[in-house]
């Protein structure tokens, strides 16, 4: 059954099944409808698994450069870990939104799965924090959330229990079309440039450019900040939003921010600066209703990094393809 989910008919009948009272469109599957207010209970409890999980990566891992070693990346599943280091040898945790599970797998051929289904913080805490164990992998976090309000320690969180893998799939599935759409834009670029990659933390996929200057200092910020900002940069990303925003955006930010960059015109025409975010933001919604919305996404993600590049006067030939000049040179 689940084989079955990856053919277009068999997923065509899944979603219409699961989703929707007609059937969907292939822009459906690619860009399920995902409000906010339908979906938050899920989205705040699999914020918190997901923070839990990704402070085992951060412990265990390196330190790399603007945090890098602490994102998970999309997967054919899910969102995965990649390899982590432990005990001479690595381990990988993915979570898997079509059988909904977090799988752990080490290079010794051993495996833990634990449910993904509604259950509070506290107890998938405990369940993940014993199924590690059990696999050898000795690890401390500091059991506190970050990046949130009123954060509630993991082990005495009761107040997150919800998920429903209807619209934990969605979410995946929007993360799975964005995948292919950021790489291409990524690929234009020959400077220092991020993976595509998500952030725990936030809660949002982003990719990142870099204009190769420092940044000025910023003695007032903590230690994640200095780090993340330590250099100039050009970021966009998708965020599922909050209960102002109604439902995910698309955003794409500069910093430091160079003058005049608020009012410069990007595309597509929805896109618009907003002053409580302090970044470009162009809504999930009108991309999903566009007529091509991949277009409309690297429309998005081109003309904000034109406003960053051209205000922050950045080195623009040396950072970008010539397309036109490898092409006619091959």
């Amino acid at each position: 059954m689940v084989a079955l989910l990856f053919s277009w008919p068999a997923l065509h009948a899944h979603f219409a099944l699961k989703y929707m009272s007609t059937p969907p469109t292939l822009k459906d599957l690619a860009w399920p409808p995902l409000p906010y207010a339908e979906w938050k209970n899920t989205f705040h409890t699999l914020h918190m698994w997901t923070q839990i999980v990704g402070k085992v990566r951060l412990a265990l891992s390196a330190h790399m450069n603007h945090w890098w070693e602490v994102p998970f990346y999309v997967s054919a599943r899910g969102l995965t870990t990649s390899a982590i280091p432990c005990g001479g040898g690595i381990f990988e945790m993915e979570f898997d939104f079509i059988e909904h599970l977090l799988r752990i797998e080490t290079s010794k051929g051993e495996t833990e799965l634990l449910d993904l289904a509604p259950r509070s913080v506290a107890d998938f805490y405990r369940e993940f924090m014993a199924a590690l164990s059990s696999l050898g992998i000795g690890v401390k976090i500091w059991p506190m959330p970050v990046e949130i309000a009123n954060p509630i320690r993991f082990d005495q969180d009761a107040i997150h229990a919800s998920y429903d893998s209807l619209y934990a799939e969605r979410f995946w599935r929007v993360l799975v079309s964005l995948e292919p759409i950021f790489q291409q834009f990524r690929s234009r670029f020959i400077g220092k440039n991020s993976p595509t990659h998500f952030f725990w933390g936030s809660f949002d996929l982003a990719l990142t450019r870099f204009s190769g200057r420092r940044a000025p200092e910023r003695p007032d910020a903590d230690k994640m900040t200095r780090e993340a900002y330590s250099h100039e940069v050009s970021s966009v990303g998708w965020w599922p939003g909050d209960a102002d925003l109604g439902g995910p955006v698309f955003y794409s930010y500069a910093a430091p921010e160079p003058v005049g960059f608020r009012n410069y015109p990007v595309k597509p025409s929805q896109a618009r600066y907003d002053g409580r975010l302090k970044e470009f933001v162009l809504l999930y919604d009108d991309v999903r209703k566009a007529a091509d919305p991949s277009a409309a996404i690297l429309d998005f993600c081109q003309s904000t990094y034109e406003a960053a590049a051209k205000l922050g006067d950045w080195d623009r030939g040396s950072l970008e393809r010539n397309e036109r000049a490898e092409s006619a040179a091959q």
